[in-house]
């Protein structure tokens, strides 16, 4: 089936590139038994993509299972994962299946799979090995055969580096991994989406439907959607509701968006939740740097202090090398009282742009200029890095 009539069949809205992306993933996976899990941020919508994965599945006779991992108290999930007997706790007055178990031969959904407790995790990761569990209270191993997507809105590999979350289950439910893009990864969509979610509350409160003017769609398209598609939603109903005149001025939707800065809708687009994360990671990248920066540094000025016998030549060539090093370092004490006049001529206090600006250089000369090669290494989208090109005034 093609991606039309999926976005027909599922009510999903956008013609961006990112969304096609993933909406195609979904589709090649869906007749196989892999395990899927499906990131993005919350409220853009993934809850669609485990619903298009079972339709266009074998399994879209059978049984389709949601669970929120996140809702259940971590008391209570295993048994209503994996069901419990007679007797098993207090208040088990019955034996219970678990979702595995009525899930059997279907789709089962976890959304937020990154809230599981670890002995849970233990247990979830034994079903995706062996399709084997056990219920709660008794011994008896049973079998269940079932598709898992999982989904969640949680940096897992942050998680597990912080011992939250196994890295053999995140493997094992990362098989194919379907990424839903954030809504301002999307602008092209959000007017679009705006007018689809005014035109519903029109239809429903038989009034008429609201509309933009184009400073009012150049905000729109320009702000922060924090909240994703369930933000830009709630907007467009509650200007619908409240609002007498039909159409929209900025001064008027500037009202809804509480968190717009009062300078220029540019600005609001520049302090991105994207550029956050990826910085994040970008220093995460610098400590290490700076780890081999430094070992280097301490190696050359030894050297140069005699401690290996170098010869005058080569101790102007390290000269050099410090002088290059120096500048991706933050401001050191001064250790070395030989290498006085290296230290004072070229360090200084560093700006949290120059750290970004001299890694973004040094990721596009080891890449030959790539845009796409060099966001990869510095786990940052291309529009990211371009916008941050742009902003610290790099020439390519």
């Amino acid at each position: 089936m093609d991606i039309l009539s999926v976005k027909q069949r599922f009510g999903i809205i956008g013609n961006s590139e990112l969304l096609n992306r993933a909406l195609e993933v979904a589709l090649r996976v869906a007749p196989t038994d892999l395990s899927v899990l499906v990131t993005g941020e919350s409220g853009v919508g993934k809850e669609f993509f485990p619903q298009i994965i079972h339709t266009f599945s074998a399994r879209k006779h059978n049984k389709y299972v949601a669970v929120n991992c996140g809702a259940i108290p971590e008391g209570t999930i295993d048994s209503e994962l994996f069901g419990h007997e007679k007797g098993a706790f207090t208040g088990a007055i019955d034996s219970r299946k678990g979702y595995f178990e009525e899930a059997d031969g279907g789709t089962i959904f976890l959304d937020e799979v990154g809230e599981l407790p670890l002995s849970t995790q233990v247990r979830l990761l034994r079903v995706l090995q062996t399709g084997e569990f056990i219920r709660v209270g008794s011994a008896k191993v049973q079998k269940t055969n079932v598709r898992v997507v999982a989904a969640t809105n949680n940096n897992l590999l942050q998680a597990i580096a912080e011992g939250r979350f196994r890295e053999d289950l995140y493997y094992r439910l990362n098989t194919v991994p379907v990424q839903v893009p954030a809504l301002r990864e999307r602008p092209e969509d959000i007017y679009m989406l705006f007018r689809r979610f005014a035109s519903d509350v029109a239809v429903r409160y038989r009034m008429p439907a609201i509309t933009l003017d184009a400073a009012a769609r150049k905000m729109l398209e320009e702000y922060y959607w924090r909240g994703n598609i369930r933000q830009l939603k709630n907007v467009a109903e509650q200007i619908s509701a409240i609002e007498q005149t039909r159409e929209i001025t900025p001064e008027i939707l500037s009202r809804y968006l509480t968190d717009m800065p009062t300078s220029s809708p540019s600005v609001a687009g520049a302090m991105r939740m994207e550029e956050m994360n990826s910085e994040r990671e970008l220093l995460y990248k610098i400590l290490f740097d700076m780890r081999n920066d430094i070992n280097d540094l301490k190696r050359m000025v030894m050297e140069l202090r005699g401690g290996y016998g170098v010869s005058s030549h080569v101790a102007a060539s390290h000269r050099a090398d410090i002088a290059g090093l120096l500048p991706s370092l933050p401001m050191m004490e001064d250790d070395y009282a030989e290498s006085e006049e290296v230290v004072d001529d070229v360090v200084r206090p560093m700006s949290k742009a120059d750290v970004q600006r001299d890694q973004i250089i040094k990721a596009l000369r080891r890449n030959g200029g790539s845009r796409r090669a060099a966001a990869a290494e510095l786990f940052m989208s291309e529009r990211t890095l371009y916008r941050k090109i742009k902003d610290l005034g790099i020439e390519e």
